[in-house]
């Protein structure tokens, strides 16, 4: 006979919960406004786990009885008998529950999900009283019910407030939940869920198993690896009493030996990660089986376009791939994680690509499935090529989704070319990546494709064009410019120009010469670059080419040519309807009105610039328009906005890599904090600065030295300096954003003063400068040729650091 009143079979709990305090608050809403709760997500996540914690919460509210029914070894056409029998009942469900408040926690339902939708539906329909809780790999997709995905642990730090990018979920209907990319923590304690997990099964492994600042790392990188999975977390957790962290994180390459150790009263789908993976593999059918192991070829994310394109063939047509991929989705394989260009995104947890991939070389397709990824993306590339070619008169909202597409899926145009280089066939990935040069140079997210191209590049294709050969190498050449290193970039661009020049490649040609021109500054070449690009007719180019023009004029201070050439720019980018060159015109702009004293100007242009960059990211770029206005608030004297201006600048470099820009940024923060009387600060800034850029202290420099020595003496400055040329990029970065300061060091070095870098000859034609003198005056006052004098200004500038005259003179009457 059933009994209800007070009963509950839910088992006690075998070791501490960890974790999932705000889920539990959350689902404990949930189990209140609706009477059908399926927690669903892939195996190992802690469904099971979550769901007896929450049956035992809101057990008070269902006097009826609390049930649960492990349903993980049914078989079909047993479902309704099992349950009665578990419940006692020898008569019809529905007519013994009746109208009694009752929770049926149904644990495992994917062996029999068809008949576990029908019984809720059944039960639910004639039961107003009962709750039904289920786990499962996929929805039961019945009326009325609520389906929650268990999100992975999470694995980042905890922090105080509201996170931004917190999808909240509503509280009826169906609930997509979050992805794995939770930065939210848990109330108590100061580590990560996923931390505190490990750390409470470790140390039942080992019980003088600790935590400490050397080993926290270390976890947190596991963790991570693991995905945040319960399971895997506490199987790696278990090997802590024969493998420390260390060993435990640099065998995770072979994770399903690794984690092979679960306990043996534990379920068998549970003693082993494999196991766990296993058993969600046998229950797909066996297109969803094709899918899964398909999908591996992808790194990282993919688009249903791309799955389509990849993984359509024998077994699967390219229309049922949408069909599966819902299907894989809904058992928690796939996870679906957020959206690019308006595209929704999937990708596979790292264990399950781990399994998809082992599937997958079996198989005997991962050639063929190499192959069509790499084919693929090229003609996604192709196709932002054609998008901007002449005449194309592509929407901006059209080009937007390309370089957004193109920046999510980054990884993937690295494991192509990857692929592309193990096998010696170079063609293809070089194609691919010349189509793409301008979101490559552009974005500044991308310019890890060097290493890349450098080995495609190197890689002996007699029968590759020399067309392609020579844009690529230009290519290389523009990688090389981003970061800096003008020597290799120099080489890369004539070597290039040659090819494409032997080959009659006009558009390569041109490319080439805006390129050289760039690094050169020749008129005569800057005027051939300008000839070129208006002779092909592609306005892309010759914005480029007026860009270089502008560029250069600034350099050398002929400010009204600097701006008549971003207003060129500006012109032909506002026809193009081309954000990204609209905004380069504005910064331009506004670096022409700061030098020429125009702040209102300067800052209305650098807001401008931002403002067309809101949707993409165009890293580079919007680094460019928050520190240039940072600048400007530090010229207006409004150290607050200066200092949030350089925040989000120097953030944003560190966060894309961009060694470069950091230096840039830590030169900025150290006049800010100078400014705002910090000059120990500023010394360790400006020569963490000089250092990570290899370059001798400039005359920029020399303004936050000078007040640093009237207010801390030689001595201390030169320790400082030495300290903070010392310094790593992160520990620069963590000294101006944080405060943190380096070790001491005991070896003094004292930076040079800009004073003793100069001659005695440069000097006194400073001097003369400083009066206005022109080059010619400059000869007959000392009596030397003009073109000595001349010599001796770009010395000047060189040395300095400065680009103008202007500069110059400033920089001595400041000196005085």
């Amino acid at each position: 006979m059933l009994r209800f009143a007070d009963f509950s079979d839910l088992p006690a709990e075998p070791n501490a919960f960890v974790g999932r305090e705000s889920d539990l608050d959350e689902l404990v809403h949930l189990m209140r406004v609706s009477r059908a709760v399926t927690l669903c997500g892939a195996g190992g996540i802690g469904k099971t786990r979550l769901a007896l914690r929450l049956a035992a919460r809101v057990g008070p509210d269902h006097p009826g009885g609390v049930w649960l029914i492990e349903l993980a070894d049914l078989e079909k056409g047993e479902l309704r008998g099992y349950i009665a029998a578990a419940l006692g009942i020898a008569g019809d469900l529905a007519e013994s529950i009746a109208g009694r408040r009752a929770l049926l926690v149904l644990d495992n339902c994917e062996p029999v999900i068809g008949e576990c939708a029908e019984l809720c539906r059944d039960l639910l329909g004639a039961c107003p009283g009962l709750t039904v809780l289920a786990t499962s790999r996929e929805p039961l997709r019945v009326p009325g019910e609520t389906v929650w995905r268990v999100p992975p642990l999470s694995v980042d730090r905890p922090v105080d407030g509201p996170v931004d990018g917190r999808v909240d979920r509503p509280v009826d209907g169906r609930v997509d939940g979050r992805g794995d990319g939770r930065v939210d923590g848990s109330a108590g304690g100061e580590e990560s869920e996923a931390v505190r997990l490990f750390v409470a099964r470790a140390t039942a492994a080992r019980p003088d198993f600790e935590l400490t600042d050397e080993s926290r790392p270390l976890v947190t990188e596991l963790c991570q690896a693991l995905d945040g999975l319960p399971l895997a977390i506490e199987l790696a957790a278990a090997m802590v009493r024969v493998l420390s962290v260390r060993q435990l994180v640099e065998r995770l390459d072979d994770r399903f030996r690794l984690l092979a150790g679960g306990a043996r009263t534990a379920p068998a789908r549970h003693r082993t990660l494999r196991a766990a993976v296993d058993w969600s593999y046998r229950l797909l059918s066996p297109q969803e089986r094709l899918l899964l192991r398909r999908t591996a070829a992808f790194r990282s994310s993919w688009t249903l376009d791309l799955a389509e394109a990849v993984c359509s063939g024998p077994g699967l047509p390219e229309e049922d791939v949408l069909l599966r991929l819902c299907d894989l989705v809904d058992k928690s394989l796939v996870a679906l994680d957020g959206e690019i260009a308006g595209q929704a995104r999937y990708r596979l947890l790292e264990t399950v690509r781990d399994y998809a991939l082992e599937q997958l070389a079996e198989s005997g397709e991962e050639t063929e499935l190499r192959r069509r990824h790499l084919t693929a993306l090229a003609a996604m590339a192709s196709g932002f090529k054609e998008a901007i070619a002449p005449g194309a008169r592509t929407s901006w909202p059209v080009i937007e989704r390309y370089v957004n597409l193109f920046d999510a899926l980054k990884v993937e145009v690295g494991s192509a070319c990857d692929w592309s280089i193990a096998i010696g066939l170079p063609e293809t990935a070089l194609g691919m990546l010349t189509d793409l040069r301008y979101l490559l140079v552009g974005s500044g997210r991308m310019l890890d494709m060097a290493e890349r191209m450098d080995r495609l590049l190197a890689l002996d294709v007699p029968q590759m064009s020399p067309a392609l050969r020579g844009q690529a190498t230009i290519l290389r050449g523009e990688l090389a410019l981003a970061a800096g290193d003008l020597e290799l970039a120099t080489w890369c661009t004539r070597a290039g120009l040659d090819l494409c020049r032997s080959a009659d490649d006009a558009y390569g040609e041109a490319v080439g010469t805006i390129v050289l021109a760039q690094l050169t500054g020749k008129p005569d070449t800057l005027a051939r670059a300008l000839e070129l690009a208006r002779r092909s007719g592609d306005l892309i180019l010759e914005s480029l080419a007026q860009g270089t023009r502008a560029q250069l004029g600034l350099h050398h201070g002929r400010l009204r040519e600097a701006q008549r050439g971003f207003e060129e720019v500006l012109a032909i980018n506002e026809g193009l309807d081309n954000h990204v060159g609209r905004s380069y015109a504005h910064i331009g702009l506004a670096q022409v009105a700061r030098r020429s004293g125009d702040l209102s100007s300067a800052k209305r242009h650098y807001e401008s610039g931002l403002s067309l960059l809101r949707h993409v990211d165009v890293r580079q770029q919007i680094v460019s328009c928050l520190a240039g206005l940072g600048k400007v608030a530090l010229d207006q004297g409004d150290l607050v906005e200066a200092r949030a201006r350089f925040t989000e600048a120097l953030v944003l470099s560190r966060d894309a890599g961009l060694r470069a820009g950091i230096a840039r940024r830590l030169e900025e923060w150290a006049v800010l904090v100078s400014a705002e009387g910090d000059h120990r600060r500023a010394v360790l800034l400006a020569a963490a600065s000089v250092a990570l850029r290899s370059r001798q202290p400039d005359a920029r420099t020399e303004d936050v030295l000078r007040p640093a020595r009237t207010g801390l003496g030689e001595a201390l400055v030169g320790m400082l300096w030495s300290e903070g040329a010392g310094m790593t990029a992160e520990q620069a970065v963590a000294c101006a954003l944080d405060g943190a300061l380096p070790e001491r060091s005991m070896e003094p070095v004292v930076p040079v003063s800009q004073d003793s870098r100069l001659t005695a000859r440069e000097r006194e034609i400073a001097e003369l400068i400083a009066r206005g003198l022109s080059n010619r005056a400059i000869a007959d006052e000392l009596v030397i040729s003009p073109a000595t004098a001349a010599r001796h200004v770009a010395n000047i500038l060189s040395k300095l650091g400065f680009s103008t005259r202007t500069q110059i003179a400033a920089w001595v009457i400041e000196s005085r």
